[in-house]
């Protein structure tokens, strides 16, 4: 990663985390009573298990590309509808968790950062779709939309 990306990364989840971490903290904060833990929770595992399947993806010293199917896991089949599942879970859990504190600068990170993910989504899409000419039939990031 270029140095110029580190500094950038790490002043958007720094100063995010600032900024959530400051109006949560407050003394004058009141948390929310919605139970959404169990979609973050979900959304989580989500995201953990399509990076195992992505990891798993290619042997171990090969620069072998393959096109990622669902396994055995439910929380894969996003596969069978978009091409970055990871994006998608990840979206939902910052959804998730702007709904479970309520606070706008949580909401303002998530939109960012969902902008953002969507942009890879695109480009990664496209990317499949030129390198392998058998690739499913997928939309990028959210299943029937984009």
């Amino acid at each position: 990663m270029p140095i110029t990306n580190l500094l950038k990364n790490c002043s958007y989840y720094w100063g995010f985390a600032a900024y959530v971490a400051y109006h949560i903290n407050h003394s004058l904060y009141t948390p929310p009573s919605t139970n959404q833990v169990q979609w973050f929770s979900i959304c989580e595992m989500g995201n953990f298990s399509i990076h195992l399947l992505l990891r798993n993806l290619r042997p171990e010293g090969s620069k072998v590309r393959k096109i990622p199917y669902p396994n055995w896991n439910p929380l894969t089949s996003l596969f069978n509808f978009v091409s970055c599942p990871n994006y998608t879970y990840e979206i939902g859990a910052w959804i998730s968790f702007t709904v479970m504190t309520q606070c706008l600068p949580a909401g303002i990170f998530t939109v960012a950062g969902a902008y953002q993910m969507i942009m890879w989504a695109l480009g990664k899409h496209r990317n499949y779709r030129a390198e392998f000419k058998d690739y499913p039939r997928r939309k990028s990031i959210f299943p029937g939309i984009l």
